[in-house]
């Protein structure tokens, strides 16, 4: 299985992804990042006792919206997902 996850980000750091998959990519890592800083920022601002991260916030403010496109992929487009789990789980022994 780690052989399948090295090779998507071999592909994907090595520019062999498409544009629209280099856009959709950079943009969920960029959405990701900024609701982590926007979760820090309001815990730190905050008025009450608790300055900790927010992590439940940050899941499902930042990780969940920038997954489902995604799986929306995977749902929409089968054969992109019966590739990746084939090449996960390909045998290379």
């Amino acid at each position: 299985m780690t052989k399948g996850i090295k090779s998507f980000f071999d592909r994907a750091f090595s520019g062999d992804l498409s544009t629209s998959g280099k856009i959709l990519l950079s943009l969920s890592i960029i959405w990701m990042l900024v609701i982590g800083y926007l979760t820090w920022w309001n815990g730190i601002n905050s008025p009450g006792m608790d300055k900790s991260f927010k992590w439940d916030e940050w899941f499902w403010f930042g990780v969940v919206p920038a997954t489902v496109p995604h799986l929306l992929i995977f749902i929409w487009k089968p054969n992109v997902i019966t590739k990746c789990v084939k090449a996960a789980f390909k045998d290379d022994n």
